[in-house]
């Protein structure tokens, strides 16, 4: 059984385990809610689904706060049913608030569990289902400290093998460019990044005399109006992704984990732009953070955004994407994907 949502960074490694696991003789099915991103990215694959409530705990004040948690204890008395109709021999979470119910009913039916957390530091969903969790994936080595020892395994991040077969040609019939120009690609995250957006859209006319532009702005985010030649935009890409990051030459991207992991298997030069401290818990931060330090991307704060400090950033992007991409392509970048399913094999064992 699988389970993880709220945003993709919750659900695509989720699929790019799942073929592992069918090597391995394992049926999967997964759970998750009735309105969340997960169950549209589901609907893709031939996966059974099953859906329950789940609350989120905020770290502002809200009146949800005092309803969700019984949300929560709604989903775990469904998750609870599921689990025990269907017998799973092991449950995979990626995390994500419809997690916690999933694995809270997990381990009170005595189920084994595995955990991965993609982020530098465990998230609140994951710091409530660890101490219930039989093994813990991390994706960064220094997220070890923060799990008990002795269960916790450093994997890196379950990438889709797709993601690394796009086609550069079919890529630029989609947004219908020449590749004359090199493709700088802005992705703002699964959910869109509006701060994100706002820049890129008051330097659009200086970036499209150099570049053909490529910009993922989220669901309901579209601009309107008359466009720019040169620049194509998308709310949402999942089937063709891969051609798209093979059309890229360069990135703007958020720094979730999944994110930066994807950009690291594909060798993809990027400017790292992390949700600011005021708006998140800092996790984008870290991770943008250790893969600056390590020589795989540069970094722009949000808070240091302005036309002149984007359009500074994006050139020396440009003139260190070959050191970017060589520092990249010297990782040694382990399957995750196999790891991660033969540590779920072995916990069901």
């Amino acid at each position: 059984m699988l389970t993880g949502g709220g945003t993709a960074g919750h659900v695509t490694p989720n699929l790019a385990i799942i073929p592992k696991l069918e090597e391995k003789g394992f049926h999967i099915e997964y759970i998750g809610t009735k309105g969340g991103m997960e169950k549209d990215i589901m609907a893709c694959t031939d996966v059974p689904y099953h859906t329950i409530s789940a609350g989120k705990l905020r770290r502002y004040f809200s009146l949800k706060n005092f309803t969700d948690p019984f949300k929560m204890l709604a989903g775990c008395i469904k998750a609870g049913r599921v689990l025990k109709k269907l017998k799973p021999a092991a449950v995979f979470s990626k995390g994500g608030f419809v997690s916690v119910p999933v694995v809270f009913a997990a381990h009170r039916k005595k189920i084994p569990v595995v955990l991965h957390e993609s982020d530098y530091t465990p998230g609140l969903a994951n710091r409530l289902c660890i101490p219930r969790a039989d093994k813990i994936c991390v994706a960064f080595e220094p997220t070890l400290k923060f799990v008990p020892a002795g269960k916790g395994i450093c994997t890196g991040l379950p990438i889709r093998h797709e993601l690394l077969c796009g086609d550069r040609e079919a890529g630029f019939e989609m947004c219908g460019f020449s590749g004359k120009k090199p493709v700088l690609l802005i992705m703002g995250g699964s959910l869109g990044a509006r701060a994100l957006n706002d820049a890129i859209d008051a330097v659009l006319d200086d970036l499209t005399k150099q570049y053909d532009v490529i910009h993922i702005r989220g669901k309901n985010n579209l601009r309107s109006g008359l466009l720019p030649c040169g620049y194509k935009q998308f709310d949402f890409i999942s089937c063709e992704l891969p051609h798209i990051y093979a059309a890229a030459d360069i990135m703007v991207s958020r720094a979730g984990a999944t994110a930066v992991f994807e950009i690291l298997s594909l060798a993809l030069p990027s400017l790292l732009v992390p949700l600011p401290k005021a708006t998140s818990r800092g996790d984008q931060i870290l991770n943008a953070k250790y893969f600056e330090e390590k020589g795989f991307s540069l970094v722009l704060e949000q808070e240091r955004i302005t036309p002149e400090t984007l359009l500074a950033g994006i050139k020396e992007l440009y003139g260190k994407r070959e050191a970017l991409r060589d520092a990249m392509k010297r990782e040694n970048m382990n399957d995750a994907s196999d790891k991660v399913a033969r540590i779920i094999a072995d916990a069901a064992q």
